[in-house]
C-alpha cells in the first residue's frame, strides 16, 4: 500500500488516504513533517508506519 497522493508527515489530526481506496484518521497526537511523494504504509495492530517516518501512529479507518 501506498499514500495516495502527497504526504507531508503528522499535524496531528491526518487523514490519510491509501491507494487501496481506505481512508484513516490519526488518533494519537504526534508532530512530525516529512515530504514523500506516495511513500509506502503499513498498518499493523492498529498502528500506520509511513516510510521515512521515525515510528507508527494509531490510526482509525474512516470507511
Amino acid at each position: 500500500m501506498q499514500v495516495e497522493d502527497e504526504w507531508e508527515g503528522w499535524d496531528g489530526d491526518t487523514i490519510v488516504k491509501l491507494t487501496d481506496g481506505s481512508v484513516w484518521r490519526q488518533e494519537e497526537y504526534h508532530y512530525e513533517y516529512r515530504y514523500a511523494y506516495r511513500p509506502k504504509v503499513t498498518i499493523q495492530n492498529g498502528c500506520m508506519l509511513v516510510q521515512g517516518m521515525s515510528r507508527g501512529i494509531r490510526v482509525s479507518r474512516l470507511d
